[in-house]
């Protein structure tokens, strides 16, 4: 069972919130409320449809013993707050509130609401009630990288960035290390387009890229619209959040894939078992939150074969994206030689690598 709360539904208020079955007391034995926020529209493709799809993916786990809900399009500041405490309010035991934006948002709110739990993706401020969990993007964006170095003949991409919080700019970072590996000339230019989903927004950013030399397109945005662009062209891009090739099957080399369907499973069971407690998690290629999507038809032999070892060589931790010799932009030491970026380092990441073109 699922409820879709709109936002035109959500700036309504307590009309709507009445709407909604309370649990607990006279209702022991309903169905466990789970709500969640979402940054973009479902249909996006990207980012919000694979936490939807995360969540789907809890109604065919627990059938009738949970009841989903979620609101869409919520913009982060005091629209968050408002989702939030709609869905608190509403009676869900434990709400997912989805992009970083959310951070302070879901604190304030966890504060009103002690005895409900809150998970927050891909922040770090947390509580009694409130976890963080995140998925190690840059992983993928090594092996992205690393296709790239081999794919390109111009030796140049073009990334198409949202907000330059530390989660986007590390995988900047990780994508261009990877590519001067095969290319220590490769150059990565970068158009932030300051949303996390507007299609003609991207679509432009990528145009623009493209216009200046980039014959690679990649993007932490979330619709496929960068990629429909590169087709257009004629140049090669790869996906975000989940495979998007049907929209671009020519460019469309292949693509980060976030899974989160494992890790809501089992925290939905936790709050079922009483188990429940806050943390921090973070998970990659080696857990299964990451993967890649199949590689298109085009990819030239050494470039699969260069991709798949360094899938190997993260899984089997015998290879960081990030290991020094390592320099900054302006040229200050970052990491010494051998020297590998620690959780902290990456999660305040506020510098780009040098070649970056940001």
């Amino acid at each position: 069972m699922s409820t879709i709360i709109t936002r035109r539904t959500l700036l309504a208020g307590a009309a709507a919130t009445s709407a909604l079955p309370l649990i607990g007391g006279a209702q022991a034995q309903a169905p466990l409320g789970v709500g969640f926020v979402y940054v973009g529209p479902i249909g996006d493709h990207g980012y919000t449809w694979t936490h939807d799809q995360g969540r789907l993916a809890l109604e065919k786990e627990y059938g009738a013993k949970i009841k989903t809900s979620f609101i869409e399009n919520v913009a982060e500041g005091p629209d968050a707050a408002r989702a939030i405490r709609q869905l608190a309010q509403a009676g869900n035991q434990i709400i997912f509130a989805t992009s970083f934006g959310f951070m302070n948002p879901t604190i304030q709110v966890a504060k009103q609401f002690p005895k409900i739990k809150f998970e927050h993706a891909t922040g770090y401020m947390r509580a009694e009630n409130v976890a963080t969990y995140n998925a190690r993007f840059y992983e993928g964006r090594a092996v992205l990288g690393t296709i790239a170095g081999h794919m390109s003949k111009s030796g140049q991409a073009g990334y198409v960035a949202s907000f330059p919080i530390p989660e986007v700019v590390m995988g900047i970072n990780a994508f261009h290390l990877a590519a001067m590996k095969v290319n220590p000339n490769f150059k990565t230019k970068v158009i932030w387009a300051s949303t996390w989903y507007d299609p003609a927004k991207e679509a432009d950013a990528a145009k623009a890229l493209i216009d200046q030399g980039a014959d690679m397109i990649t993007q932490h945005t979330d619709s496929a619209a960068p990629l429909q662009a590169a087709e257009q062209r004629g140049v090669f891009a790869f996906g975000q959040a989940s495979d998007m090739s049907a929209f671009a099957p020519k460019a469309h080399l292949t693509a980060i894939v976030d899974d989160w369907s494992g890790y809501y499973i089992k925290r939905v069971k936790e709050v079922m078992d009483g188990t429940w407690k806050t943390g921090d998690v973070w998970h990659g290629l080696k857990e299964g939150m990451v993967k890649m999507a199949p590689y298109n038809a085009a990819m030239t032999p050494a470039a699969r074969a260069a991709a798949d070892e360094v899938q190997k060589g993260i899984i089997a931790g015998t290879l960081h994206p990030f290991t020094g010799e390592l320099k900054d932009q302006k040229g200050t030491l970052r990491l010494k030689a051998g020297e590998t970026a620690s959780d902290e380092m990456l999660s305040k990441m506020d510098w780009y690598v040098d070649g970056v073109q940001a």
